[in-house]
């Protein structure tokens, strides 16, 4: 992907030198799918503040609401069959442990070195997988949400890709545990790839990018696949592959050249790019934002998330933690601070916040 990363890494350095942004013309609104051009809105897990997550109505809705890219987590079945949920342990997002069935295949395992008691996909095959229901995984916190328990399956990343297609938006696969599914014999990196050319998305010219918390996977794919690569960088710890690697370290300037030499973009948590000070408030932009376009990379922050909860506290409106904070004022900060897209469960703020952002640039 070289030649990808050196048109990027251009594209990125322009953009940083250009004293101001253009707004998209009549010709190419729509969905916006290029890495290098205005920013973007990735729904999370679909519209997931409004729909249990990674379900199809979920990502319909995200569609809907002007998200540019939507977000299948991807973890497999016993028969090697990529779905979307958020872990491969699902007794939070489906309604497994109604069905008595499958009441002998609850287990603890060790998940990157901690161990998880549930269900895991691992364990079905994807027909048994099936005849489960997606619930809210929130349901204290979105409660709205619950109302839709029980009315969707979980998709596989082949309907995620066959919608994104239709619908005509990106699509932002992250391998969940990679290490872990290579030490039973379920590899996700050439399902995951096989996925992308039945599709035909599996060129720079489609509008895939593929995300992961690990690092040799993503370099693993990079000699796989022709499509965008972004570096996840979590708040604290490290990839769980690269044992005494920190993630701090990863978002210096000399980290993120190191990215850039595997990945075109940086998925960072907010805090990176934010932080907080002690009361919990942010401040001035780091300098994450800045190192990483001058290493060629693009900066993806997640997740805005419109509870009070979720943001900074000068972001928050009363103290009731469920209630809605003022997401738009952060998504206008975090585009203020120069980062290229925004993972959000709740794509309608996240893209009006940027169709108005977009306006004042002109």
């Amino acid at each position: 992907m070289t030649s990808r990363k050196t048109s990027l890494a251009a594209a990125v350095a322009l953009t940083a030198a250009a004293t101001t942004l253009l707004v998209p013309t009549a010709a190419q609104a729509g969905p916006s799918t290029d890495l290098s051009a205005d920013p973007v809105v990735i729904g999370h897990r679909g519209a997931s503040g409004y729909r249990p997550e990674h379900t199809i109505a979920a990502y319909e809705l995200a569609i809907r609401q002007g998200a540019d890219y939507i977000e299948p987590d991807l973890v497999s079945t016993r028969d090697g069959v990529l779905v979307a949920r958020h872990e491969n342990e699902i007794s939070g997002t489906t309604d497994v442990a109604d069905h008595p069935e499958f009441a002998d295949r609850r287990t603890t395992k060790t998940i990157d070195d901690r161990p998880v008691t549930g269900w895991f996909t691992e364990d079905f095959t994807y027909k048994e997988l099936r005849t489960l229901r997606a619930v809210e995984r929130l349901p204290g916190v979105r409660p709205d949400n619950t109302a839709y328990d029980g009315d969707f399956r979980v998709p596989t990343l082949d309907e995620v890709l066959k919608l994104a297609r239709r619908e005509g938006v990106g699509v932002y696969p992250e391998t969940k545990h990679p290490t872990y599914f290579d030490s039973i014999g379920l590899s996700l990196e050439e399902p995951l790839v096989a996925a992308l050319e039945k599709r035909r998305m599996d060129d720079a010219d489609d509008e895939v990018v593929i995300q992961s918390f690990e690092v040799s996977n993503l370099r693993d794919l990079d000699a796989m696949v022709d499509v965008d690569l972004a570096q996840l960088v979590d708040g604290a710890g490290g990839p769980f592959d690269l044992p005494g690697t920190t993630y701090a370290s990863m978002v210096t300037a000399a980290g993120l050249r190191t990215i850039a030499t595997y990945a075109d973009g940086l998925g960072a948590a907010k805090n990176w790019v934010l932080p907080r000070d002690a009361s919990g408030a942010t401040g001035a932009p780091s300098a994450v934002v800045d190192d990483a376009h001058a290493a060629g990379l693009v900066v993806h922050v997640w997740t805005l998330r419109r509870e009070n909860q979720f943001m900074a506290t000068n972001f928050r409106v009363g103290t009731d933690p469920n209630a809605p904070g003022d997401m738009y004022a952060e998504s206008l900060a975090f585009l203020d601070a120069g980062v290229d897209g925004l993972f959000s469960d709740n794509p309608d703020i996240a893209a009006q916040a940027l169709a108005d952002w977009l306006a004042d640039q002109d």
